[in-house]
């Protein structure tokens, strides 16, 4: 079946954003060339899941370099980059989206990559899980297996599994070591700045930043807001979450109280309603809001819509809504993931380790899935220590190692 992407023409434009990912990509490049020569998905279809922007077009095609016909499509409308997408197409690898594409047209995409029935998925978010077992279960009669990586997408798998309703074996990504440690906690940190600054031209240092959870990803923006200078707020549900942020030197209230003295709003929790309406009508005149978790339910923007008198979009990828008392605030990437709707994501090195993971587990998956029951699975921790290693060999850094006498007087 043929690509349907934006515009071909814009291939050579997205290479170039593909080739300088792959250069910084040492841990992913190592993996591609032993995929090159083992052929572990040799006859197999992948099926690829993916914000399809530069880093996950090059696991695409380290996934075709291990034998595999690869079919991506992206995982959020407003993160697919047209020319990356047209690259990969021209890579050989099918590729189905467009950027700001409608939610019937990122759905008829999903299910085009979902009807070639593959062997193994590598999903973000759970919308390829979703169809498969609530739409179209004959599209997995040949699936084998595949791998999560989002905390939002984590969850619903995980409700399957305890529900006895999962009917494939499914990595989780996000809870390995090398993921939510690095890409959650730096990776987030860093790339949601990335995107609110260069979408606000707006100064961190001395506002008011108020973050809703205290999750990996919660502490890595609080921490980068810090380091910018911002007075840091916040806001929890987890006793334990809340008193880490104490100790970290975070204030720590409900958004009921926080709602008034923010400047700058960031939601990271993987649930809904974090900023509601009734927050919205007691923030200051000024506030901007944004979310940076999977889902745009995270911020109220349904409600906010219908509860504002008047909107307009006042400098690209920010809307203003004209509140009934008269105050003015500010929505982010229609409250998408601000990191990649408006910006490029997790820095490259990071996503080096975390799409590592991924290419190691669906290998795994390709050798062993036939073999696992239908579950919610853990990464392999020789996959997780072999990923940490490989990133510090890149690094030039060398570790010491237990003697036999050591690991004598540890495990007996």
């Amino acid at each position: 079946m043929a690509s349907i992407i934006r515009d071909a023409s814009l291939a050579q434009k997205g290479a170039q954003k593909i080739e300088w990912a792959r250069r910084h990509m040492a841990v992913l490049n190592s993996i591609a060339d032993e995929f090159e020569k083992t052929q572990p998905f040799k006859g197999m279809k992948a099926a690829v899941s993916v914000h399809l922007e530069a880093k996950t077009a090059y696991l695409a095609q380290v996934l075709k370099r291990g034998g595999a016909e690869v079919f991506a499509t992206g995982s959020n409308p407003l993160s697919t980059q047209d020319d990356v997408a047209a690259a990969l197409a021209a890579s050989g690898v099918t590729v189905y989206a467009t950027h700001g594409c409608n939610e019937e047209e990122y759905h008829d995409y999903l299910c085009r990559a979902l009807s070639e029935k593959p062997d193994v998925i590598v999903d973000d978010g759970g919308d390829m899980v979703h169809i498969l077992h609530e739409e179209h279960p004959e599209w997995a009669e040949n699936l084998l297996g595949g791998c999560e990586e989002t905390t939002t997408g984590v969850i619903r798998l995980r409700q399957r599994a305890n529900a006895g309703t999962l009917n494939f074996p499914m990595f989780n990504i996000n809870d390995a070591d090398c993921k939510h440690l690095f890409d959650n906690r730096y990776g987030t940190g860093q790339s949601v700045f990335d995107g609110i600054m260069r979408t606000t031209n707006l100064n961190i240092a001395g506002s008011t930043v108020v973050v809703g959870g205290y999750g990996w990803c919660g502490k890595g923006v609080a921490m980068r807001a810090k380091g910018l200078g911002a007075k840091v707020i916040v806001t929890e549900v987890d006793s334990v979450c809340a008193i880490e942020a104490v100790m970290d030197g975070f204030s720590v209230m409900p958004m009921a109280k926080a709602a008034p003295l923010g400047d700058l709003f960031i939601t990271v929790t993987g649930c809904k309603d974090i900023v509601t309406t009734e927050h919205m009508l007691t923030m200051k005149e000024g506030a901007i809001m944004c979310n940076a978790g999977h889902f745009d339910v995270e911020v109220d923007v349904a409600g906010l819509r219908k509860l504002a008198v008047e909107s307009s979009e006042v400098r690209h990828n920010i809307e203003g809504f004209k509140l009934p008392n008269g105050k003015t605030v500010y929505l982010l990437a229609e409250g998408r993931l601000v990191n990649l709707a408006a910006g490029d994501g997790h820095p490259v090195e990071i996503m080096d380790m975390s799409f590592a993971l991924q290419a190691m587990c669906a290998c795994r998956m390709a050798q062993c899935g036939k073999e696992m029951k239908p579950d919610l699975y853990s990464v392999p921790r020789d996959i997780d220590l072999d990923v940490a290693l490989r990133k510090l060999t890149a690094l030039g850094v060398e570790i010491d190692t237990l003697t036999e006498e050591q690991e004598r007087y540890l495990h007996g």
